[in-house]
């Protein structure tokens, strides 16, 4: 896959999810003004409890990765990614730190160079 079709797919993947939770979820947020009652209703049956328990635990593994990477990679503005992470969610937060980290990494940006004088 080249990068160009990556990174598009990251946009497409993370702001889809965000506009789909702005559909869904926001109108019954704002109207109800229950923000808690909105994470309780995740837990409501064991099938939704398993989605939000993993949904939970995935952005606690993008939090550890994100902590990882700007030690020994120096990536920046990984708690942008953590934000969105829960709000919009996961989905939207994971592809925003894949983006920012293609183009953090000096390693990408040397594959990207060699890929072009291909």
């Amino acid at each position: 896959m080249n990068r160009n079709l990556y990174q598009g797919l990251l946009w497409l993947l993370g702001l889809g999810f965000a506009l789909a939770f702005a559909v869904m979820v926001m109108p019954a947020v704002l109207r109800d003004g229950d923000i808690v009652g909105a994470f309780a209703a995740g837990f409501v049956n064991p099938y939704s409890s398993g989605y939000a328990l993993d949904a939970i635990l995935c952005w606690c593994v993008l939090a550890v990765w994100i902590i990882h990477e700007k030690s020994t990679l120096g990536i920046r503005h990984g708690w942008i990614a953590l934000l969105l992470g829960v709000a919009p969610g996961v989905a939207t937060g994971f592809a925003f730190y894949l983006l920012l980290r293609l183009r953090q990494q000096p390693e990408a940006k040397a594959i990207q160079s060699a890929n072009e004088r291909e």
